[in-house]
């Protein structure tokens, strides 16, 4: 099931609730100038499918939790202070929203997963247009079924050490759920899915995390889309996982020794479109992977755009840009059973005598000195000499070391696209 219709279930459950209970709901209000000046008090008296408004002011009353169906609702900003004694706001019903609050104060700890908002074990809630401010964990949920999680603000410490940062949402035996629209700024990963199915991420911006920006294990049948992924550790890890859709992210400025914007790892039967990796250390990595078709993206002022490791088999590179980078295309081995076809080559010197769009003879992408400081790392200190250069010529006219099946039969003569 795609993220479309996991929106649509999502707000579904919304709207009958408001037609069928809607004649018997309250609206209570919650004030530090009273009468109800005490959210637990107020959240223990609510009957199901009541709404609750908290009028801004801080509220500092340890652990809370809600247990039944309801609406808990922000006006100006209200503070919900958890006081470091473990999580601060804890769901246990399903159809519940929490909307409009600032949430802070976890417990930091290395045994619990101390959160902002920590949902488990129920279906259909909505965290929408919250400020999670220098949380462990800001949203945790596990074993959730058709969760909304829309337009937060999760904000954590740039100042904070890695073992007192955890990930700012993290979704574990998920399903249909929608994450939409959020900023997750400095945490350990921005975005993380573990055995999560069936989900969309769409429109996030998450930034200076410590590994990663979006982080899969073990999650299939998911989309991202739109997101931006800027000046993390790795901008994105895709592992051990089947039938994803990648459309239209941003993978920026992800750089360092072992940075990348999007790694593959173990992915089969995927698809990469429309994509675009600029001054990231390694653009795009692939590893393992079967079946994974890349086309339309394109790869600008990368270190290493595209490293095709020799274990992936079966993948298709198709329609791409490849401008300004310093290595197009890197490898690790010599057996090569992937597709290389009409991609756009800023190197490529060919001509187009039948003016069909494409160069008249095949491009190798892989250079000379690209092979070997994949073999010799240290020998990057050598990029950009003149006797580099002139070995790289050479093995592109006169191919000795690169994979035979590593080339471009029809290489564009101009960018597909942008």
């Amino acid at each position: 099931m795609r993220g479309g219709r996991a929106f649509g279930r999502a707000a579904g459950w919304t709207l009958m609730m408001g037609l069928g209970g809607a004649l018997s709901a309250a609206t209570w209000t919650v004030s530090p100038e009273g009468p109800h000046s005490g959210l637990k008090a107020v959240l223990s008296a609510a009957a199901p499918h009541d709404s609750i408004r908290v009028l801004a002011g801080t509220y500092a009353e340890g652990t809370v939790t809600i247990d039944r169906p309801l609406t808990l609702l922000g006006v100006g900003g209200p503070v919900i202070d958890g006081g470091a004694q473990g999580h601060v706001l804890v769901i246990t019903a399903p159809q519940v929203t929490v909307q409009g609050l600032v949430i802070t104060g976890t417990l930091v700890s290395n045994l619990q997963d101390n959160a902002g908002i920590h949902v488990d074990g129920v279906d259909d809630v909505r965290i929408v247009d919250n400020e999670l401010r220098n949380c462990f964990f800001a949203v945790h949920l596990s074993n959730v079924r058709r969760a909304l999680i829309s337009g937060n603000r999760i904000l954590g410490d740039p100042a904070t050490p890695e073992t007192r940062r955890a990930n700012g949402i993290h979704l574990w035996r998920c399903t249909d759920a929608v994450v939409q629209g959020n900023l997750a700024d400095h945490h350990r990963d921005g975005i993380y899915f573990e055995f999560v199915t069936g989900s969309r991420i769409e429109g996030n911006t998450c930034r200076g995390n410590l590994r990663y920006g979006l982080h899969f294990m073990f999650s299939h049948r998911d989309d991202y889309a739109d997101n931006e992924f800027v000046d993390n550790g790795a901008g994105v890890a895709v592992m051990f996982s089947h039938s994803i859709r990648m459309t239209g992210n941003r993978f920026l400025h992800n750089r360092g020794g072992s940075a990348y914007g999007l790694l593959l790892k173990e992915i089969n039967d995927s698809e990469l479109r429309g994509n675009t990796f600029t001054d990231n250390t390694t653009g795009l990595m692939v590893d393992g992977c079967n079946r994974v078709h890349a086309e339309g993206n394109t790869f600008r002022s990368n270190g290493w755009a595209l490293r095709l490791f020799s274990n992936a088999t079966g993948c298709t590179i198709a329609g791409n840009s490849f401008i300004g980078n310093t290595f197009d295309v890197s490898t690790n081995g010599d057996l090569m059973l992937n597709t290389l076809a009409a991609n756009y080559w800023d190197r490529h010197l060919g001509y187009d005598l039948d003016r069909d769009g494409h160069g008249d003879v095949p491009y190798r992408p892989v250079g000379f000195f690209a092979l070997l400081v994949e073999r010799i790392p240290y020998a990057i200190i050598f990029s950009r000499s003149l006797f580099v250069t002139l070995l790289d010529q050479a093995e592109r006219v006169i191919p000795s070391l690169s994979p035979a099946a590593l080339k471009d039969d029809r290489p564009l003569m101009r960018p597909p696209h942008g």
